[in-house]
This record gives structure tokens, C-alpha cells and sequence, in this order.
């Protein structure tokens, strides 16, 4: 873990503040979550949770459940990248909460080497998957 006074921890705590800014574009009532990949000291991607392209942006159902088909913010930030110029391969992604599992998995296939959050999850398997994949993985209260 960083130490208090260490400049990357500093830059770190920017990027999740950032990434939690973002989290704002959601349209989702229950739940906002914000996303950033950063490579060599550059954002190339963002992400918030939310519907596909061309949906009305509404996430959740008459009964306040999360539509099926509503996307992550670390899945969007991801296919984001894939649908660009850049590559995701060695980079950092910024989260305001831990990933699930099926993001989890996005991130080991898109080559992103580190994750860093600031909101811990109830279920721990993404997380847990991360680990085992040797992705370094990075809990900063951003309140501290």
C-alpha cells in the first residue's frame, strides 16, 4: 500500500475523485458508479454505469430492479478503449467500487495490470479473480 505522503497515492486519490465525478453522467438511480483507464499518466478511457448506445436511459425497472442489459462502468470503459485508437494492455483503471466478476474478467482480458477503488463491494469473487490473475489491487479511501 502507498504512503501518505507519496506522490502516486496522491495522484491516485485525483484519479478515483475524477472517476467519482464521472459516476455523476449515470442515469442510474440505485447505484452510480465511475470509471477511468490510465496509461503513462493519461486518461484513454472513461466509463459510468449505465444502457447501451441508442437506449432510453433509464436502468432501472417499475419495481427499481437493475435492467439485464444495463452496462458497468468498468465494461463500458473498456469496450470504450477497445473501440479506439489506444490499447488498454499495462494500464490502471480507476473505480469508485470493486469490480464484479464478469467485469473482472474485461479487465484480465484487456491487459490492464492494475485496479484501484474506492468503494468496497459486499461480494468479494471479482476481486478474488483479480488476485489470482496477479492484477495489483489497490483499496484508497478517498475520504481520508
Amino acid at each position: 500500500m502507498h504512503g501518505k505522503n507519496d506522490k502516486q497515492y496522491e495522484l491516485d486519490k485525483r484519479y478515483l475523485r475524477m472517476a467519482m465525478i464521472w459516476a455523476g453522467n449515470s442515469y442510474c438511480i440505485r447505484r452510480k458508479v465511475g470509471a477511468l483507464i490510465v496509461k503513462d499518466n493519461m486518461i484513454i478511457s472513461d466509463g459510468f454505469n449505465g444502457t447501451p448506445s441508442g437506449f432510453e436511459n433509464v436502468c432501472e425497472d417499475e419495481n427499481n430492479v437493475t435492467k439485464p442489459y444495463v452496462l458497468h462502468a468498468e465494461a463500458n470503459a473498456i469496450t470504450k478503449v477497445a473501440a479506439s485508437s489506444n490499447s488498454s494492455k499495462g494500464a490502471t483503471i480507476y473505480i469508485t467500487s470493486a469490480p464484479c466478476i464478469e467485469c473482472s474478467k474485461l479487465i484480465i482480458q484487456s491487459g490492464i495490470k492494475r485496479v484501484v477503488y474506492s468503494e468496497k463491494y459486499r461480494i468479494e469473487d471479482g476481486c478474488d479473480l483479480l488476485k489470482r490473475a496477479n492484477i495489483t489491487l489497490d483499496y484508497i479511501d478517498i475520504n481520508e
